[in-house]
């Protein structure tokens, strides 16, 4: 069921790195990717894939982890995402690429879902180290990083506290809190 997938699409950011991601997984997931809706139907996104331990090894220091976590500067060795795909956009084929990469994030992370992974969405990129690092043409635009792999942390939904904190947090026992709106606090009647 579509909810359960959504439940459990939370961003994750602890991984079993020895837990590894076959390309045909990765090749699966960007073809649900693929197969979502475009602006204009000009299909300008680019996807390039790691799973190994070399480029995966010059991704993660190019990234931000945790915006709220101001002590915590990322996963642990061990921990750290056993794949990523790199999203791109093909300035060649269109300038602005609107909302095409989020929803093709979200279609890839509940993908990985559906098959026991999770994932982290991250757009904290320091982009011009990374095109360096990974070769990236300069028509394509670094627009989003999904960190993946088996998840090792729990990641609970609450609502939002009565103040209006909307900050997730760690516990003493590692469980990620992330506070959410209600429903009657997000629909406006007219």
């Amino acid at each position: 069921m579509l909810k359960e997938l959504v439940l459990k699409n939370r961003s994750y950011r602890r991984f079993e790195e020895s837990c590894p991601i076959e390309e045909w997984t990765l090749l699966e997931l960007v073809d649900l990717a693929r197969l979502t809706p475009s602006v204009a139907n000009l299909q300008p996104l680019k996807y390039l894939l790691s799973n190994g331990p070399v480029k995966n090894g010059l991704i993660f220091p190019t990234l931000g982890w945790a915006g709220y976590l101001k002590e915590w500067s990322g996963p642990i060795e061990g921990e750290r995402p056993s794949a990523y795909v790199v999203i791109l956009g093909d300035t060649g084929i269109a300038k602005d690429f609107s909302n095409d990469q989020g929803i093709a994030a979200q279609t890839i992370l509940l993908g990985a879902v559906e098959r026991g992974l999770g994932g982290c969405m991250i757009g904290n990129i320091r982009r011009e180290e990374l095109r360096t690092v990974l070769n990236i043409r300069e028509e394509y635009e670094v627009l989003l990083v999904l960190a993946l792999g088996k998840p090792v942390e729990v990641v609970v939904i609450e609502n939002l506290p009565l103040a209006g904190g909307v900050k997730y947090w760690r516990d003493d026992n590692a469980v990620h809190h992330v506070p959410k709106r209600t429903i009657e606090d997000i629909i406006v009647k007219s």
